[in-house]
């Protein structure tokens, strides 16, 4: 794979852009059910990663009346190259924020819920209180819903973490994002293996609740650090893993490297049921929470 130099990355980092390939050119049309999801957004005042992070798969999610929340506002305390969401002071949580995200998954009719935020550093808890806050909101509407959780590493904290999974999500996910190399270009105010201690914590505290890991590819990683990667994620006691194409929001982002073929990435998915992961779903437009539903059924039907 391409090596990425200490000086490609700044203002103007892109020299030559990469073609984008044919199979990461998507097609749908516009849906009403996109129209009636952005709606019912607007109607609560509530955030999506979908529309935040400017994910490829918004189109189809939408269509489909599906959505990635995203809790505690939309600026973020981190400085992450490759993420869309905004950096900036971040607001006061909204108290009444997880009785609007009830209130959408009773309109949208949701049977599975992913909830994610944006990282709080600066709150006491890193906002784990907010995320049980909206887990128990769900719970509360009766229905049956499965939930599936998208967490920032809440700087290692246990106590922070505990309160998370004491209000017993069906799934706790937590990205590692990269290869360890390359974090300090990539995540320079995350930690990799606290990134692991955040998923094996979470086996510590229930054996019940399944836990989850995301990589992205294309950012000048070595086949070799993914498969090291898998190993560590494996000796977290890690479940699922998602594994897709990293694409620069941006010029002003971290550059896309390699646009990876897909055949590399069912190569990397054979790899990752072979190191003993209960499910993955491996493929260029694969997100955290693209069909998590699916993985989940898959997984629970094995």
């Amino acid at each position: 794979m391409n090596k990425i130099n200490d000086n490609y990355f700044g203002e103007n980092m892109i020299t030559g852009q990469l073609k984008k390939p044919d199979w990461l050119k998507i097609k749908y049309k516009r849906e009403k059910s996109r129209d009636i999801t952005e709606e019912i957004l607007k109607e609560l005042s509530l955030h999506t990663v979908c529309e935040e992070a400017n994910c490829p798969n918004i189109g189809e999610c939408f269509g489909r009346k599906t959505a990635t929340f995203m809790i505690s506002g939309k600026y973020c305390t981190r400085n992450c190259t490759f993420c869309n969401v905004q950096k900036n002071t971040p607001e006061p949580l909204d108290p009444d924020e997880p009785l609007h995200i009830a209130g959408a998954v009773k309109k949208m009719q949701l049977k599975y819920v992913v909830i994610t935020s944006v990282t709080r550093d600066d709150l006491a808890d890193g906002g784990a209180q907010h995320f049980a806050n909206v887990i128990r909101a769900i719970k509360d509407t009766g229905l049956k819903v499965l939930i599936e959780v998208l967490i920032p590493d809440f700087k290692g904290d246990l106590d922070a973490l505990s309160k998370v999974v004491n209000a017993v999500p069906d799934v706790i996910n937590h990205n590692v994002e990269t290869v360890p190399r390359l974090y300090l270009k990539v995540r320079p105010m995350a930690v990799y293996n606290r990134s692991l201690e955040v998923l094996s914590n979470v086996k510590l505290l229930s054996k019940k609740i399944l836990t989850k890991s995301g990589i992205m590819v294309g950012l000048g990683e070595e086949e070799q650090e993914i498969l090291e990667v898998f190993n560590d994620l494996r000796k977290a006691d890690c479940d699922l893993l998602t594994i897709g194409q990293y694409l620069a929001p941006s010029r002003k982002h971290y550059p896309t490297i390699e646009y990876v073929h897909p055949d590399i990435f069912e190569r990397y998915k054979k790899f990752a049921f072979e190191a003993g992961f209960k499910n993955v779903a491996s493929a260029p437009l694969v997100r955290s929470s693209y069909l998590a539903e699916k993985m989940f059924e898959a997984e629970k039907s094995i």
